[in-house]
């Protein structure tokens, strides 16, 4: 069964997910990975899910603050052995209700069009593509969603 466990960047389980995620990125991102990856830094994530099968992590996800009233997900991985379990759907609706729970009333996030997995899980969430926002609002390569908590 799996447990989904709220933490903070500071975990050490998150640490080696978020090394796994930025491996897969490496590649997946390829010329542009500089630039996300500035983006991607976790040193004060304060809001962090850690789901685990046992004893062993198997994926993450987390939040931040965009504005009073939206956060930004941040950070969202399943190792390929956990994949295809609802375990990203499940850290997903976890994040919304702790989001939910602090205040916020709207959740948005990025990823790349060639992340067709990712793009699937978010639009099988509820989550609808929006305008690209902030530092993405001029990258072609990005895609931005929305929901309404």
């Amino acid at each position: 069964m799996i447990e989904l466990k709220r933490t903070n960047s500071e975990n050490v389980d998150f640490n080696f997910l978020n090394k796994m995620l930025d491996k897969e990125l490496v590649i997946r991102d390829g010329d542009e990975h500089a630039f996300f990856a500035q983006f991607n830094k976790t040193d004060t994530i304060n809001h962090v899910i850690v789901a685990y099968d046992g004893e062993e992590p198997l994926g993450c996800g987390a939040f931040k603050k965009y504005d009073e009233e939206t956060l930004e997900i941040k950070r969202m991985f399943v190792l390929p052995e956990g994949r295809g379990k609802k375990i990203a759907s499940n850290m997903l609706a976890e994040l919304e209700q702790w989001s939910k729970e602090l205040g916020y009333k709207k959740c948005i996030l990025e990823t790349g069009v060639s992340f067709k997995d990712a793009i699937g899980l978010y639009l099988k969430n509820g989550y609808e593509i929006s305008k690209n926002y902030g530092q993405y609002a001029e990258v072609e390569s990005s895609v931005c969603f929305c929901k309404t908590l």
